[in-house]
């Protein structure tokens, strides 16, 4: 993963998992995806098994993704999102964020501006279409 790819881009970041009951997220965030990613949104899938719902082998999740969603916005490999062993981005954002940057559980989304500083954070509850995840995005990306 290397974010200077997403440079000067508003990222949507969301920890993924397949047997999960927000697993139906996928759509929405696909959704999204194909709305705004000729504005300069990224949404970026991190499957993880923090939470003990993933598959076990990142060609699994892919084909998963691909078979059952369509998905094409870009996914990491399986990776830890909470704890001492959590990828750098999360320990990055709950040390400029504070606690509601970590997942307490999958689908947690983190938004970043264009800048590179976490704008909102949003729980695995909210929907990525719902008006006030949209409402954030379009203020960010114009």
């Amino acid at each position: 993963l290397n974010l200077n790819d997403y440079r000067n881009k508003v990222i949507l970041l969301v920890n993924t998992a397949s047997y999960c009951g927000f697993t139906k997220q996928y759509n929405d965030l696909q959704k999204l995806w194909g709305k705004y990613k000729k504005k300069d949104l990224i949404v970026l899938g991190i499957p993880s098994r923090s939470f003990n719902q993933e598959k076990k082998t990142n060609s699994e999740v892919k084909n998963f993704c691909e078979v059952n969603f369509n998905i094409t916005f870009p996914m990491t490999e399986i990776t830890n999102v909470k704890g001492d062993n959590a990828h750098p981005i999360y320990k990055w954002a709950s040390e400029n964020y504070g606690k509601s940057a970590i997942p307490k559980w999958n689908f947690h989304k983190i938004l970043i501006n264009k800048n590179g500083k976490i704008e909102k954070t949003y729980s695995s509850l909210t929907k990525p279409m719902s008006k006030k995840v949209i409402n954030k995005i379009e203020e960010l990306i114009n």
